[in-house]
């Protein structure tokens, strides 16, 4: 990366550390980001002289693409690349007592998409002002990241198709603070780098009686419990020792007093895999062994099976040269390896499906920080000395 393009970075961290504290301040949740993406549609506006077009309203509303065309005209009719950054945040109370803290009671950036949407902006800028850009550049600021969608909404909305804003989209970048890798820092691999999420809510009927006369019941409170023992074979004797499956069942609710087995209880969960062959197995073997348990405890099962984001995986060739760039960008020192995926979900995967593309992550860890806190937890800020490698990284991305 030339000296002049981290010069131009350098002039723009300010504004862009005060408009991630302005955002961190005003936190908003899943598809009801409508400031949030009425500041960044304000702050595009101001790139307009220099050729970058911008339209909201997408994704079910407060979605925003962005599109810088390349320099030589001639390029104008080839296929983009598109950068991605989500905008939206969570429902934790705050607690890390910073002056830029939440003014809106229970929701805050416990996840850094504050910092994400930042360093979109930051690259639109820097991007802007260059005097040559071998491709155009799309800018996708979506919302409802957090369990919403929003990056099928976008994609449903056309906005890899051309449809929308410039034209098709060939290759797509995204990236995710990472608390646990050190500032200054990036990171991926190839193939799958998060799992596939799929919920689930179970609901077993049974036969209500007297406590004292279990004979009369059918019990759904042993019955569940039968069936969350059970489901860990999912993980022990269904798949293979070294394919990483998580089957978490987090939530049990079940009868109103001590001396009545009730008529029904219900228990809801998590399944996390990271093959498409794996997450079908998971979901068959999970609807015969919850019905073979609740069969032979004279109960009936109903399962609502939630189909979840798909594994965010990763282009192998595309990977191949996100760390060519990576390297010659930030120097091998700075490039690492993700050794093995993670088990979060993500809807980047969504547009990894229909295009190549990486996702990757962006190192926060202060220096001398030896427990930092991590994602969605309410002590949780996105680092400000991380911004800039954020940008670097997403203008090298577009102009290589």
């Amino acid at each position: 990366m030339s000296n002049d393009v981290r010069q131009s970075i350098a002039r723009e961290l300010p504004e862009l550390i005060a408009f991630r504290h302005d955002l961190h301040a005003h936190p908003e949740l899943s598809y009801h980001e409508t400031r949030t993406s009425k500041m960044v549609q304000s702050e595009l506006s101001k790139l307009e002289r220099y050729g970058l077009k911008y339209i909201g309203g997408l994704a079910k509303g407060t979605g925003v693409l962005g599109y810088l065309p390349p320099t030589d005209a001639a390029a104008a009719s080839k296929p983009s690349i598109g950068l991605r950054a989500d905008m939206d945040a969570l429902p934790i109370v705050e607690n890390t007592g910073k002056p830029y803290s939440s003014t809106t009671p229970g929701v805050m950036h416990a996840c850094g998409h504050d910092g994400h949407t930042a360093i979109l902006l930051g690259a639109a800028r820097v991007l802007s002002h260059m005097t040559h850009r071998p491709r155009g550049v799309h800018f996708v600021f979506q919302p409802a990241e957090e369990g919403g969608a929003g990056g099928r909404a976008m994609c449903e909305d056309g906005v890899l198709d051309g449809k929308v804003l410039g034209p098709k989209i060939e290759k797509m970048y995204g990236l995710h603070g990472w608390p646990t890798l050190p500032v200054g820092i990036v990171g991926s691999r190839p193939g799958p780098l998060l799992a596939a999420t799929d919920d689930v809510v179970v609901t077993i009927k049974g036969e209500q009686s007297h406590a004292a006369y279990p004979q009369y019941s059918k019990d759904p409170i042993l019955c569940v419990s039968q069936c969350i023992v059970s489901l860990q074979q999912l993980v022990s004797r269904n798949a293979s020792p070294v394919d990483a499956v998580v089957c978490s069942m987090t939530v049990i609710k079940g009868g109103t007093a001590n001396n009545i087995i009730p008529r029904a209880a219900e228990f809801h969960g998590t399944i996390r895999t990271l093959t498409t062959e794996t997450r079908a197995l998971a979901k068959k073997r999970f609807f015969e062994i919850v019905q073979g348990v609740a069969a032979a405890h004279g109960c009936e099962a109903h399962i609502d099976w939630q189909e979840g984001y798909p594994v965010t995986f990763n282009d192998p060739a595309l990977t191949e040269r996100w760390f060519d760039t990576a390297n010659a960008a930030l120097g091998a020192e700075r490039v690492q390896v993700v050794p093995e995926p993670t088990m979060g979900g993500e809807d980047f995967s969504y547009y990894a499906k229909k295009v190549p593309s990486v996702f990757f992550v962006l190192g926060l860890k202060r220096h001398g920080e030896a427990n930092p806190p991590t994602l969605h937890q309410p002590e949780f800020d996105f680092n400000d000395d991380a911004l800039a490698t954020g940008v670097e990284m997403m203008v090298a991305l577009a102009t290589k």
